[in-house]
């Protein structure tokens, strides 16, 4: 080889291993680089904390979420309703006496002295079976809240399995990406070194790159979705603790006949039923018994002549009175029928669903289950392909895709199958 080509040669080897230290610097800086960013938004980043308590049950959360529902308010307002009903169905008299005073003379007439005075007490009288109809509405007013109550617990116990759930979804979805992440940067770390020593092209390296990028993308989303539901919890519960198991077992019920919400309407319709029967005996005024006491002088008489004397006043029947009282109650009746036979209806397609969804969940999850197995198993071959250089980067990328999908497919749906038992037993009634 001649001099001049010897020289070339040295230019050459020199030319390249300057361009393979520049390369080597640049993924250097690059991966720096994106070392600090993730460190930048990490400081930045904010944080919902749930502790994990393995002592607090799910019975636990469901009386404390129920404890500070706003609709508590509503339900302490109607103690006060009922209190004034059993007031009424024991009361002494079906209305308040009245005393009535009056006094007459002739002072601006005829002048003559006559004065009059008359001290009178007006007692109503039960009328028959007024009484009994005032007692079976405070009982039924009662039970009515007693049934609301159930009610409104059932539908805390709602919010809160599906709070709980949504949460186990998206923490299974963090893990997933966070796992993807750290795969990713496996990946990353493998083709960068493989480059370094010529083995792959410098495209390899950036589609690996975003590749990275992208995971790490979805790893901050889905820890967002995370804080987003760990918030609902709080707001919903006001606790920063979690039970560490909420699993629940398939209630052996088969219909919605037991659910406080359907107890609830029952109740009403009862109600309304009572109230109607009272309001045909109270559309009719009370009998009124008057004690008087009268004292009086006549014209030129200096002596006072006093007397006792007892009134019956007996109201007539009339329509006047009547016809508006019977109708509100009639409408009272209609509004609970047209209500308990909506509810039926939505009980009726809920619980239909319910079964259905779960039936089909359990399918889903035995297809899942075998889609995960075979995607695991090509991903273990393509990334063993890869690495003694049998298959391209793309081609293990597309296929660690698949796999990826197929277990975020597969530990959703296992969460699905869970989170449709709840609300199977949320549909039949069943607290938690």
């Amino acid at each position: 080889m001649s001099i001049f080509s010897r020289l070339w040669l040295v230019i050459a080897l020199s030319v390249s291993y300057s361009n393979l230290l520049h390369a080597e610097t640049h993924l250097q800086g690059d991966v720096a680089l994106s070392s600090s960013l993730v460190d930048e938004s990490n400081a930045g980043r904010h944080l919902d904390l749930l502790k994990v308590n393995p002592n607090l049950h799910l019975s636990e959360v469901l009386e404390k979420t129920f404890i500070r529902s706003p609709m508590q308010s509503a339900l302490q307002s109607r103690n006060a309703l009922v209190a004034s009903k059993q007031t009424l169905a024991h009361a002494v008299l079906p209305a308040a006496p009245a005393m009535v005073v009056s006094h007459q003379n002739d002072a601006l007439a005829s002048g003559r002295g006559e004065r009059e005075w008359l001290a009178e007490v007006e007692l109503p009288v039960w009328m028959p079976n007024q009484r009994n109809k005032r007692l079976m509405v405070a009982d039924a007013s009662s039970s009515s809240l007693m049934a609301s109550r159930g009610s409104l617990k059932l539908h805390v116990a709602g919010l809160l399995r599906e709070a709980l759930w949504e949460l186990a979804i998206s923490e299974n979805g963090l893990a997933l990406t966070a796992n993807k992440l750290k795969l990713a940067n496996q990946l990353q770390h493998d083709v960068e070194k493989r480059f370094l020593a010529g083995e792959l092209a410098k495209t390899e390296v950036m589609l690996v790159q975003q590749e990275t990028l992208r995971a790490e993308q979805d790893n901050l989303r889905a820890e967002a979705e995370v804080m987003h539901a760990r918030h609902r919890y709080y707001v919903l519960t006001g606790l920063r603790e979690i039970p560490a198991g909420f699993v629940e077992s398939q209630s052996a019920l088969r219909d919605y006949q037991q659910s406080p919400i359907w107890l609830e309407a029952q109740s009403k319709l009862d109600l309304a039923q009572t109230e109607r029967e009272l309001a045909q005996v109270e559309s009719r005024e009370n009998v009124q018994l008057s004690l008087n006491m009268r004292s009086i002088r006549g014209g030129f008489d200096v002596l006072f002549n006093e007397s006792v004397g007892l009134k019956l006043r007996i109201p007539l029947g009339s329509e006047v009175r009547a016809a508006p009282i019977k109708a509100a109650a009639e409408q009272n009746v209609g509004n609970a029928l047209s209500e308990q036979a909506t509810l039926q209806y939505t009980l009726e397609t809920a619980m239909h669903e319910a079964e259905h969804n779960l039936e089909v969940s359990r399918a889903e999850l035995g297809l899942a289950t075998k889609q995960h197995e075979i995607a695991a198993e090509s991903a273990r071959l393509a990334d063993k392909a890869f690495k003694l250089g049998e298959t391209d980067l793309v081609s293990l990328l597309r296929v660690q895709a698949r796999a990826f999908e197929s277990e975020r497919i597969f530990t959703n749906q296992k969460i699905k199958v869970q989170w449709d038992i709840a609300r199977y037993n949320q549909t039949v009634g069943v607290l938690p």
